[in-house]
């Protein structure tokens, strides 16, 4: 009996397998960089990396302030309705282009949240189709491995060229020019400056990583259990019939 087959026999025709193992895969991986993304959008993480990051230097403002805008543009971003319309001392903090980038910001954040949903859907229903098979962990720990390896190479490339890799992110996810502001008279990259990026880039890689690590011995941990069980299954199958 085979790994990926269940107590009760096989979990389903074998040419389902490879689509449960490949759909396991890309949804974990997606899972994983969505569960690693959370924490850095709370306010203890911004909170903290803006002042290391001297956000209040860049404004102008005492740190209060900092964060009493970063909070209110946070819930404009994740929770709604975006207006982006913060205040201090009665002037608009952002200009017409810095609330449309954050306008597009927030369309990135809604499609890559819609995109996790999806892929937790997708590995739930894979782990369903392999009911008590491995087909599941093993694409899982593809997934969680070729994530791991690409994300340890992006940040080699990183530590080189940090500027290059930000550019060509926004590249991919914004309109062209729509990015670029001066950080002497702009406030968005006043409150979220260079050093914020950088601190907040190396800190999610290091996080997905962690976690893909985990994933990976985790699926090899459920594999190696099932092929020990499946075989000593075998053995007993096969064995002697009783006299």
């Amino acid at each position: 009996m085979s790994s990926d087959e269940g107590p009760g026999g096989p979990a389903k025709a074998a040419p389902t397998r490879p689509i449960v193992t490949i759909a396991s895969g890309v949804s974990t991986a997606v899972v994983l960089v969505a569960l690693a993304v959370l924490p850095f959008l709370t306010p203890l993480w911004i909170f903290s990396t803006q002042e290391r990051a001297e956000a209040d230097a860049w404004t102008g403002w005492p740190i209060e302030t900092v964060n009493a805008v970063t909070g209110e543009v946070l819930v404009d971003l994740v929770v709604g309705p975006p207006d982006f319309d913060q205040e201090v001392d009665g002037a608009p903090v952002f200009d017409e282009r810095e609330r449309g980038h954050l306008h597009d910001v927030r369309t990135v954040f809604i499609g890559f949240a819609v995109l996790a949903v999806i892929a937790a859907g997708v590995l739930v229903t894979a782990w369903w189709l392999g009911r008590g098979g491995t087909a599941a962990w093993r694409g899982a720990r593809s997934g969680a491995r070729v994530l791991a390896v690409g994300v340890v190479a992006l940040g080699i490339v990183s530590i080189v060229a940090f500027d290059t890799v930000f550019e060509v992110f926004h590249t991919l996810l914004f309109p062209g020019g729509s990015y670029t502001f001066d950080p002497s008279t702009e406030r968005l990259v006043q409150l979220f400056p260079y050093d914020f990026w950088y601190q907040t880039a190396i800190a999610l890689g290091v996080l997905i990583v962690a976690l893909a690590i985990a994933t990976v011995a985790l699926a090899t941990w459920r594999i190696r259990r099932a092929d020990a069980t499946m075989a000593a299954a075998s053995a007993l199958a096969s064995g002697p019939a009783a006299p």
